[in-house]
């Protein structure tokens, strides 16, 4: 069985206990991990603190920083195979997607180490005589990330790389949920030279170790991705240091189609949008607006490409789909599927929990036309997409609108002014047109409503790690007159 271990302040450490993280295609235990406590963070958050002021990170220049950042990305690059096999094994995330996605993650780390000497202050033409005010951009302080199962090398470099250029240092908490990548990832920031206690990483629960870091007095910001019930928790929980929060929450994302659109492109796209990570990904388009004139067609080309996906073991390269993650999240889908069903949903294909080990569910369609199914409310987190038809384009935008989340949505017509008059209604921090799960390190990520706040991706994501200090300097030789004496 594989030991991992924590990484505080430049060493490699047990928590204060121990716990064995479960292989999702098996459902046996397969490596014991260390379960950080509230000992455990405050070690850590003292060891970034101390580096952010007092070591050898708070005297480097922004240009040296970037230079370990570039370090960092090629040893990414380097180890990503390794990293890959360790997030399918201990995740159930299919290689073919870890291994693509890792090596992309390497591009996220050098976008930032160029971007690290680019955050300028500036002047300012004050209104004032014998003045000069400038701003300066400088670290926001001690960052708390807290990064999901799924993804979580992606996930975590989102906020790493910006928060590096920026200047700060952190306490990054991988999941307790198959920790193995990011714990993995730590010996890669060892290898890369950074000053003890820059970067910490941690793993361990909620209660006694998530709670402790978001809410510790010394962490000025917290980086959430994750579900909303937990993001209450840590908003609560900054209340107690008055950090400030980005939260990247998910979604139940709208996926429209047009009768005029390239069907086969578009059903392509949608099942990559859905089936893809076995569904669990925050931008998943779980829910299809598709227009009634093609709903039938287009619903027999999604059924017979969802019928010749490939389920598998996720370390095999011919598998387009493994497991769930967790025996808990296998669980919620079925039991949201029952849920649906009952309330007058179809399944049009899958939708049955299958017989063996491992923690596998097919992909699944939902015809919900017509029905108030659960399913085209709650976010499911796995390979289920819920299905309705439109017959007017406002009734596709505001059926798009119907939703709590406002993370990614899809559209796909040939229609040009359509195309624009929907990237302007619909609600979400990502409209796709004619394409789907597009990322990039240039682009800014994020939601509104329960899909949360703040953006990660592009310039904005690392000024988002810095606070401006207002610096006055008056240029006058002459005293300061008495402001008691009357003149």
């Amino acid at each position: 069985m594989q030991r991992f271990q924590c990484y505080i302040d430049g060493e490699f450490l047990d928590g204060e206990a121990r716990y064995q993280s479960i292989d999702p295609a098996t459902g046996k235990n397969w490596a014991d991990m260390p379960e950080a406590r509230e000992g455990d963070v405050d070690r850590a958050v003292n060891a970034a603190e101390m580096a952010l002021y007092d070591g050898p990170w708070s005297k480097m220049t922004a240009t040296q920083r970037g230079k370990l950042l570039y370090k960092l990305a090629d040893l990414v690059a380097a180890n990503a195979q390794k990293l890959a096999e360790l997030e399918t094994r201990d995740t159930g995330k299919i290689i073919r997607e870890t291994s693509a996605q890792i090596a992309y993650v390497a591009d996220y780390y050098r976008y930032y180490a160029g971007i690290a000497d680019k955050i300028e202050g500036s002047y300012l033409p004050i209104d004032k005589q014998d003045m000069d005010v400038w701003l300066r951009r400088e670290p926001i302080g001690v960052v708390a990330m807290v990064v999901p199962w799924n993804s979580q090398l992606f996930l975590s470099a989102v906020k790493i790389g910006p928060a590096l250029a920026a200047g700060c240092t952190m306490v990054v908490k991988a999941s307790e949920d198959g920790p193995a990548p990011l714990l993995e990832f730590a010996r890669l920031i060892h290898e890369a030279d950074f000053p003890a206690g820059v970067v910490n990483i941690i793993t361990g629960f909620g209660a006694s170790c998530g709670a402790a870091l978001s809410r510790h007095p010394k962490v000025a910001h917290v980086a959430f991705t994750g579900g909303p019930e937990t993001a209450r928790h840590i908003v609560r929980n900054s209340a107690e240091n008055l950090a400030s929060t980005s939260l990247e929450l998910g979604g139940k994302s709208p996926f429209i189609v047009f009768a005029d659109a390239d069907l086969e492109s578009a059903a392509n796209a949608q099942v990559a949008g859905i089936f893809a990570a076995t569904g669990q990904s925050c931008v998943a388009g779980s829910r299809l607006i598709v227009e009634r004139s093609i709903k039938d067609r287009f619903l027999n080309l999604l059924k017979d490409k969802a019928e010749a996906i490939r389920v598998g073991t996720p370390l095999d390269m011919a598998t387009e789909v493994g497991p769930l993650a967790t025996k808990r999240q296998q669980d919620h889908v079925a039991a949201l599927i029952d849920k649906s069903v009952q309330s007058g949903a179809r399944i049009v294909t899958g939708g049955q929990t299958p017989d063996g080990e491992g923690f596998y569910f097919p992909p699944t369609i939902l015809d919900c036309d017509g029905v108030a199914s659960p399913s085209l409310a709650e976010e499911f987190f796995g390979p289920v997409l819920s299905v309705v038809a439109f017959d007017t384009e406002a009734e596709a935008l505001g059926l798009a609108n119907d939703t709590r989340y406002g993370l990614a949505s899809g559209v796909f017509t040939q229609n040009l002014t359509r195309a624009h008059r929907l990237m302007k209604g619909i609600r979400a921090g990502i409209v796709w047109v004619n394409t789907y799960r597009a990322v990039s390190p240039i682009a800014p990520f994020g939601g509104f409503g329960l899909s949360g706040h703040g953006r990660e991706g592009g310039l904005a994501a690392a000024l988002d790690y810095t606070r401006t200090k207002t610096i006055w300097l008056r240029t006058s030789d002459d005293p300061i007159p008495d402001p008691f004496v009357m003149r």
